[in-house]
């Protein structure tokens, strides 16, 4: 007999009906027919507002049932053989999601508050918990009280199910010394530790080839995902823009369960829930859409955090340099939007190696989520990244190039698309003169998390005439630049345009930086 094979059980509310995320994900629960998923719909037509006759008149199962469910209704929630048979029935069926619809009322059993609202947004309160308790024949001062028959009821549940909880060990066992290697594997992914010597597949990119960082993501991923068999990638329609296939991966299909590309269509919400449940099941998920598009899968991010689970994003098209899509797909707000998330940690990197350097930091994290702001314009591999990323994106920020002659003048601060434009600056200010010292800032998270002395080191205190560059809001810079700083970024909406002439159409050129650096000076 197979050691998982387990079910999950919704209980779930007309509320729940009623939101987009639920739709997507039961969407594609029954295109991937999934055979183990149960919901029971709790269906009493009461939301906080009141009757959800005022907003919500569909047929619900009729609506699960075009999903492809398996869709049963029980009239009389309060009727226990009939819920009984239904969720045998569930249990029983295994090729796929069942459905329950279950009529209740609400705050059943209360003479005053059954069925309206109040029993739904509100505690019954000591007058109506105890005129409930009489009509239900219950001891009406009693508080807290569990009755002998259902202490009994319990007990018999635990008595019968200790032997089954006794056979699954017996047979875990039985397994694990028959295949000790594979319950090794079990127990090494179980405790969320990568396979040893993973590392040394992360590729090196030579200085000097221009390649976008989503792309030196697409390499990464293949060449990392041999080494981790429990990394499953996917998209919300965008593999190929986003660069998220693992190849020869397959296709997670109702057909093909192992296949380890998992084929979202567009459901970004459904992509980031599914994700946390991957995650909570000990694999370790990424899925990938456009930064803009992560406005629609932030509850699930926020969640993720919440939970403290190692998902990972990849999100490409991270910027107004994203050729002529224009203002609607160009994010301006994103990347402070999801570094004001607690225990987010958002990589914006440089070139290829950052990249790579980026990948390692998200896949060793395992207490919360890592988002990845990726171009699609290509970028300059820096050969001052090449053998300082790896432990300069680790840090969250680190001095990229220094000033020649001397103590700095002048901080020149980037992220992402943004660092060569600075560097390229640092050489024309260099040419007058003027000391300019370059620091590629990947994570403000990671960053803010070092020790004083090494911010410190990087961003001298005395060192108070600073410039960052990032094209994007520029809110939650002002961390890093200070009073005597300036931030040059984006504080308005994009426009249709080639990449190369949005940069000189924003300033976001070498001459551009090279002059606010010296009128700040």
């Amino acid at each position: 007999p197979a050691l998982f094979d387990y079910r999950v059980w919704v209980i779930a509310s007309d509320g729940d009906m009623m939101e987009g995320v639920g739709s997507e994900a039961s969407s594609l629960a029954g295109h991937l027919r999934l055979g183990a998923l149960n919901v029971l719909y709790d269906a009493n037509h009461i939301s906080i507002d009141g009757s959800t006759d005022l907003a919500f008149s569909e047929d619900v199962a009729a609506r699960f049932a075009a999903y492809g469910w398996h869709v049963q209704t029980v009239e009389d929630g309060n009727d226990l053989d009939a819920l009984h048979l239904a969720i045998e029935a569930a249990a029983a069926e295994r090729t796929r999601p069942s459905f329950i619809r279950v009529h209740t009322v609400i705050g059943f059993g209360s003479p005053k508050k059954a069925g309206t609202a109040k029993a739904h947004g509100e505690p019954l309160g000591a007058e109506a918990a105890r005129a409930t308790k009489r009509a239900l024949g219950w001891p009406e001062e009693a508080e807290f009280l569990i009755p002998d028959e259902a202490r009994e009821a319990f007990a018999a549940a635990r008595k019968r199910c200790e032997p089954h909880h006794a056979e699954w060990r017996r047979r875990h066992d039985e397994w694990a010394a028959a295949h000790p290697e594979l319950a090794a594997e079990l127990a090494r992914r179980a405790r969320l530790e990568l396979p040893a010597g993973w590392q040394e597949r992360l590729p090196v990119f030579p200085a000097g080839a221009s390649l976008a960082t989503r792309a030196a993501s697409g390499k990464t991923i293949n060449a990392i995902a041999p080494a981790i068999p429990e990394l499953l990638g996917g998209s919300a329609d965008l593999a190929e823009s986003n660069q998220t296939t693992i190849e020869g991966g397959g296709d997670f299909e109702a057909a093909t369960p192992a296949g380890r590309n998992m084929r979202y269509g567009v459901r970004e919400h459904a992509m980031g829930a599914i994700m946390n449940g991957l995650a909570l099941s000990g694999l370790r998920p990424f899925g990938g859409t456009f930064l803009i598009f992560s406005d629609y899968m932030r509850p699930s991010i926020r969640l993720a955090a919440l939970m403290r689970q190692p998902v990972i994003y990849v999100f490409t098209h991270d910027s107004i340099f994203l050729g002529e899509d224009g203002p609607t797909h160009e994010p301006i707000e994103h990347l402070p939007a999801l570094r004001a998330i607690p225990n987010l940690v958002v990589l914006r990197p440089a070139d290829a190696n950052e990249t790579a350097a980026a990948w390692r930091v998200a896949l060793e994290r395992t207490d919360g989520p890592t988002a990845l702001a990726l171009t699609r314009q290509k970028l300059p591999t820096l050969a001052e990244a090449v053998e300082r990323a790896a432990t300069g994106v680790a840090r969250g920020g680190y001095v990229l190039a220094d000033a020649e002659g001397g103590t700095p003048q002048l901080l020149l601060l980037a992220t992402g698309s943004e660092v060569h434009v600075t560097l390229a600056a640092q050489k024309l200010l260099a040419g007058e003169g003027i000391r300019a010292r370059v620091v590629s800032l990947p994570s403000f998270e990671l960053f803010a998390r070092q020790p004083p002395e090494y911010r410190d080191s990087v961003l001298p205190p005395t060192v108070e005439r600073r410039l960052a560059l990032e094209a994007a809001s520029p809110f939650g810079w002002d961390r890093w630049v200070g009073p005597s700083g300036l931030v040059h970024g984006i504080a308005r909406f994009g426009e249709s345009g080639k990449y190369e002439d949005l940069a000189v159409h924003f300033g976001f050129t070498a001459g551009n930086v090279a002059a606010m650096a010296r009128k700040l000076l």
